[in-house]
């Protein structure tokens, strides 16, 4: 059963949620809307957007929210800096817990086991939710097919490029092994 009102809706107060039956939603942001999301993400163009789901009870305190992540990205090559279109799909899951588990706190900093936690408050906001999982769904070095990788050299003025095989700390053994081999 669809409730008609999930279909405008973005954030969910928890005490609007019936813990009997799922609320569905389906967000199909517009274009100012997608324009403001590609400016956060630093995308070159954000052409299609849905996120479709539903929030369940889990348990008697906690909420699930299973969804769909449905883009259309666009994002400068990381090689020639030429748009590449990007087509993304991706399940999203996350489970809004009223008691987080704790996470000790030392220098060296450890990832919960399960990362779809994500801790209750008053309200589950779909919008943020959705930007978050467009966010880490990117392509993190994004290459246009045409883009081929060819070998630099930075070097100071009047200095000679150290080549490949100088940063090899045998290469130089080897040559003179290979030397002494032929001496003999």
């Amino acid at each position: 059963m669809t409730n008609d009102s999930s279909q405008t809706k973005t954030a969910y107060r928890i005490s609007e949620l019936s813990a009997g039956r799922p609320t569905t939603f389906e967000l199909r942001p517009g274009k100012p809307q997608m324009e403001r999301i590609a400016y956060e993400l630093r995308l070159e163009a954000l052409r299609k957007l849905s996120f479709v789901g539903t929030i369940t009870s889990e348990g008697k305190r906690d909420w699930r929210l299973d969804a769909k992540l449905g883009a259309t990205v666009v994002q400068p090559c990381v090689v020639t800096l030429a748009p590449v279109t990007t087509r993304i799909d991706t399940p999203v899951e996350r489970v809004f817990v009223t008691d987080m588990p704790d996470i000790k706190t030392t220098d060296d900093v450890e990832m919960p086991e399960d990362d779809t936690l994500e801790p209750l408050g008053n309200v589950i906001d779909l919008t943020a939710v959705m930007t978050e999982a467009l966010a880490l769904a990117l392509p993190d070095y994004p290459r246009s097919s045409e883009a081929q990788l060819t070998q630099t050299e930075f070097t100071p003025p009047d200095a000679e490029p150290i080549r490949e095989e100088e940063t090899k700390p045998f290469a130089g053994l080897a040559a003179l092994k290979d030397k002494l081999d032929k001496d003999q």
